[in-house]
């Protein structure tokens, strides 16, 4: 067949097969019966399959080999994407594109699926074959030429036509390009490449500290993992997820909100001073520089650059840890006491950063007597299982993190001569099948609470700091609390943003 045939085709297939999703928001989010409605319906279908067919045509006309390896390629990628997005209800954008490359083996392995290969087969395998044995009858460059001219001045007239329609799509605008394949992918990840490039290579060091004393101080700093606020009792669940925290004295439930719905983002924000694009010197780096011993212990992945000697992965722990709950967050708490005992600083931070709430399998995260609520979800398919079995293995997790915090609160204890704190404070919230959401990772404009809305639970030791009555704080109290606590002296450090009395 002609090249310009076979791109119609090639177009009409990647509408067709990818772009349920996309008209599925459009139409639940415009009055399509009114005129307006259905002339930006008409006019999105008309600009999607120009718009396929112009990129397929061009790269064909330049190289049919290069040309057929790229469509094959998108084809496979919008098959898992779309996968996603049915699945999950994610949008594709560029901080999405951004958690896909943060993400490692072993989390991604979790979504394996029977529903996600018949998806690759069937709307990436069984397309691309007919790609790859098509014959196409070539084109003059005269020819393509006009052709590609005409298309481009089709386009811009469709564009400018529909002028009183671009409030309606700039409002839009980042829901529609993270659900249209292959534009999502393809120019989300080219944004977030430039973007990086253009970050700080090296990250902006903040002014010098001092410390004020010489008393030994300690604070455990817990990052959370997907824990969203209302499966808390301690913040009025019905449920009991805190049965050890909720009898614990000392401990304060602060409100918080996430400054992202992602964890790199999250994690930044909860390390560095004040909510910024830059790269400042994060908490964990500042201190170690300013002669405060830093522990680091993590079972997760997706912060900053961390610059100290005690940066302790798993792999590292597992020999310090012995019995089958060494398999999960416990591990992070093996031989911790011991270690910031033997610390040769009078300040202390240690940073446990966990994934015990992270899906789709909430019910692996946990050993199984912590299995308090049942039945539960054991599908990576989150939408296959009923909301009660979903919420269950959920909240399973909880009462699980709520037993790692009493654990962490227990070992403080025995360290009498610290003056302790523990901080717990998630990195984002989730969502659980509300408004058919699952996980996170929605642009925070559209985000619904579920994602952002996080619990900040802290503890103090007897004789030690009280804590202000605030109603609620933001992830950066975090960096200027710990300060507070150790009594470190900094220029960067604000009293507005201490939770500390």
């Amino acid at each position: 067949m002609t090249l310009s045939r076979f791109s119609w085709m090639v177009s009409a297939l990647n509408f067709v097969l990818f772009h349920y999703p996309f008209f599925k928001f459009v139409f639940g989010n415009l009055d399509y019966k009114s005129f307006t409605g259905i002339s930006i319906i008409v006019s999105l279908v008309i600009l999607m399959l120009v718009a396929n067919y112009f990129v397929v045509n061009l790269f064909l006309f330049l190289s049919k080999y290069f040309g057929k390896f790229l469509m094959v390629l998108f084809f496979l990628i919008s098959s898992v994407a779309v996968y996603f997005v049915n699945t999950y209800s994610v949008i594709i954008d560029e901080s999405m594109i951004g958690n896909v490359f943060n993400t490692q083996y072993s989390e991604a392995s979790s979504f394996f699926s029977v529903q996600l290969i018949l998806y690759v087969l069937f709307l990436g395998v069984l397309p691309s074959l007919f790609i790859i044995k098509a014959k196409i009858i070539k084109e003059k460059p005269k020819k393509f030429l006009v052709r590609s001219g005409l298309t481009l001045l089709f386009m811009a007239v469709m564009v400018f036509a529909n002028a009183s329609n671009w409030l309606w799509i700039d409002k839009n605008s980042k829901t529609l390009g993270g659900l249209a394949m292959p534009w999502s992918y393809s120019v989300n990840t080219a944004l977030l490449f430039i973007h990086k490039s253009k970050e700080n290579q090296k990250e902006i060091l903040l002014p010098n500290a001092t410390i004020g004393d010489q008393e030994k101080s300690v604070v455990v700093l817990v990052i959370g993992e997907s824990a969203r606020r209302e499966n808390f009792s301690l913040y009025g669940y019905a449920k009991n997820t805190n049965p050890l925290l909720s009898k614990t004295p000392n401990i304060h439930a602060f409100k918080a909100n996430s400054c992202a719905t992602y964890t790199t983002a999250g994690v930044k924000c909860i390390l560095e001073h004040e909510d910024s694009g830059d790269l400042y010197e994060i908490l964990p780096n500042y201190l170690n520089r300013n002669h405060v011993d830093v522990i680091w212990r993590t079972s997760n992945w997706g912060e900053p650059p961390v610059h100290i000697k005690n940066y302790m992965k798993t792999q590292d722990l597992a020999p310090l840890c012995k019995g089958e709950d060494c398999s999960y967050d416990e591990i992070l708490l093996s031989g911790l006491k011991e270690q910031i005992q033997h610390s040769k600083s009078n300040k202390v931070l240690v940073v446990l950063h966990t994934s015990t709430s992270h899906g789709p399998t909430y019910s692996k995260k946990y050993p199984a007597r912590f299995e308090t609520f049942k039945p539960v979800c054991n599908s990576v398919e989150l939408g296959n299982c009923t909301h009660e079995e979903l919420v269950n293995a959920y909240d399973n997790t909880i009462v699980y993190t709520d037993y790692l915090l009493h654990r962490v609160i227990e070992d403080l204890q025995e360290l009498k001569d610290y003056k302790s704190s523990m901080i717990f404070v998630s990195d984002h919230g989730e969502s659980l099948g509300e408004k058919n959401l699952y996980m996170h990772g929605l642009p925070m404009s559209i985000a619904p609470k579920e994602q952002y809305e996080i619990p900040f639970i802290v503890w103090t030791s007897d004789h030690s700091k009280q804590v202000k009555p605030l109603n609620s704080v933001s992830q950066n109290y975090v960096f200027h609390s710990v300060l507070n606590f150790l009594n470190v002296k900094s220029p960067v450090y604000k009293e507005n943003m201490n939770i500390f009395k």
